[in-house]
């Protein structure tokens, strides 16, 4: 903003901005709760570098990032570490992303891409060429993004009628998943115990050795899509006030709805190809920051450093809270998930919303 700015308060949650042609509403909880949660995110990643087989101290990890470690500092961190934690931030981001748009588009919040069946959808498209064709990593991940843009093609189609209404989404996408993990369960049948084996430990979802192969695709995936998510930020919230309030305010329903959607398949299927599927984060991210921000509309930035911290904090849980044993990132996910959607079912019940 330049010198010409004008900063007007309207209530106590929010100011605007405005310049010559420009007017940026900006809910200042939101970004501050936003704001902590990316330093949470990016202090959690510094501890977790420095942990491991041999630990670092935060200054040491600080001072290597910036090129003055040593030459044993600048391997350990800049080589074997730093790549796993920029994929486990851009994995969560996108799918904190990803989860905020489904469950604002929808309407409800169970309405993530775990839900709905994208991540079964890409372990699918990974497992057919794990057993099947015997690919490599490269081409897994690439199987991987094809299962997942494929299935949130089947889902948008399967789910229209004369637009997407949110249950119908959701019930769709509920019974998509159901079909895949039998199609899952049957290809690990036939798979010898080599290829089992890989397949089993790629659907665990894990960001053991990770490299800057999985950095730089995804990397490239969330600076093209999240500026145009976030471009997108008001319509999202009109569309939340349901389609007929969407219209009145001048919104093209069923193309931002469809862009969207797209933008949010492509994130999670991108980010279920670099890490596999890390179940949860899209569902609890974007619940955990609207309850911090108390906002009611998407917090898309927010749910995205959500996702973030969540995905390396659980990271660092799962390689120091079990001992020697270190657990692949999604399992740990998967249990903490799975109490929060027991949580979430009752207490949606007791609210009378399903």
């Amino acid at each position: 903003m330049n010198a010409s700015k004008r900063i007007s308060k309207r209530g106590t949650r929010g100011v605007t901005l405005r310049t010559a042609g420009l007017s940026l509403r900006l809910d200042v909880r939101g970004a501050v709760v936003g704001l902590l949660l990316l330093v949470v995110a990016l202090a959690m990643s510094v501890v977790l570098i420095g942990t491991g087989d041999f630990p670092l101290a935060p200054a040491d990890v600080l001072r290597t990032l910036a090129g003055n470690g040593t030459v044993a500092q600048d391997f350990i961190v800049n080589e074997l570490r730093l790549p796993r934690i920029l994929v486990g931030l851009l994995v969560g981001a996108a799918l904190g992303m990803a989860g905020a748009i489904f469950q604002s588009i929808s309407r409800n919040p169970l309405g993530s891409p775990d839900v709905i069946g994208l991540g079964q959808g890409s372990a699918a498209g990974a497992l057919t060429v794990i057993v099947l064709l015997q690919g490599d990593p490269t081409e897994v991940a690439i199987g991987a993004l094809g299962g997942g843009l494929l299935t949130g093609l089947a889902v948008y189609t399967l789910a229209w009628r004369r637009g997407v209404h949110g249950y119908r989404l959701v019930l769709v996408g509920i019974g998509t998943s159901a079909m895949l993990t039998a199609v899952n369960g049957y290809l690990l049948t036939r798979a010898d115990l080599p290829d089992a084996t890989r397949a089993v430990v790629w659907i665990a979802g894990s960001l053991n050795g990770r490299d800057w192969a999985q950095v730089w695709p995804l990397a490239c995936v969330c600076a093209v899509l999240l500026p145009g998510v976030l471009g997108q930020a008001r319509n999202l919230r009109m569309l939340e006030m349901g389609d007929d309030s969407a219209y009145a305010l001048g919104v093209r329903v069923e193309r931002t709805r469809l862009v969207l959607m797209f933008a949010a398949v492509v994130l999670t299927a991108a980010a279920t190809a670099a890490a596999g599927p890390v179940a949860f984060v899209a569902l609890v991210a974007p619940q955990l920051a609207r309850r911090l921000t108390r906002s009611s509309g998407p917090d898309l930035l927010p749910a995205a450093w959500m996702g973030a911290a969540l995905l390396v904090t659980a990271d660092w849980a799962a390689q120091r809270a079990f001992g020697a044993d270190q657990l692949p990132v999604g399992v740990l996910t998967g249990m903490l998930g799975g109490a929060y959607l027991l949580w979430l079912l009752v207490t949606e019940r007791r609210a009378g919303r399903i």
